[in-house]
């Protein structure tokens, strides 16, 4: 059966920290519509609380900017979304999705471990990233919903 795409929504929004508390909501919002399970809302929303985050305190840490969002649903129950900025991109990817690896400054708490918690909530987690262009995490996940059985 070829995947088809059945609903896309675009969002841009100021990379200000209120606004991750939207993303998650409007990523909720937008997966309601495959009726998944409550444990598979709450996955999406963590990893979208991550890289919009990221974008926002990393993408843009000495600078304003947007972040965009991009949601899209697929008749086979795939959800994909991308978090997108322009701000300062990572220099080595494979270094940022490193467990405990950070350029957050000394004073700053952060843990390190966005990349990980995407990952572990979701099924696929790519990131493309340029210096000084930006970064697209995308993000990926097959809703099984409340109507599915166990194990498919």
């Amino acid at each position: 059966m070829k995947r088809e795409l059945i609903n896309e929504c675009r969002l841009r929004f100021p990379a200000i920290s209120r606004n991750e508390a939207f993303s998650r909501s409007a990523v909720a919002a937008f997966a309601v519509q495959q009726d998944p399970t409550v444990e598979e809302v709450a996955a999406i929303k963590t990893a979208v609380s991550e890289a919009v985050t990221n974008a926002i305190v990393h993408g843009y840490r000495d600078s304003e900017g947007d972040v965009d969002l991009f949601m899209k649903l697929f008749s086979d129950g795939t959800i994909l979304i991308q978090v997108k900025d322009k701000g300062r991109g990572i220099p080595d990817i494979k270094a940022a999705m490193q467990p405990m690896f950070t350029t957050a400054p000394e004073d700053e708490e952060r843990s390190g471990y966005g990349f990980t918690v995407m990952e572990s909530f979701m099924d696929k987690v790519r990131v493309r990233s340029a210096v000084g262009r930006g970064t697209t995490v995308t993000l990926e996940k097959k809703l099984r919903g409340k109507a599915s059985p166990k194990g498919t």
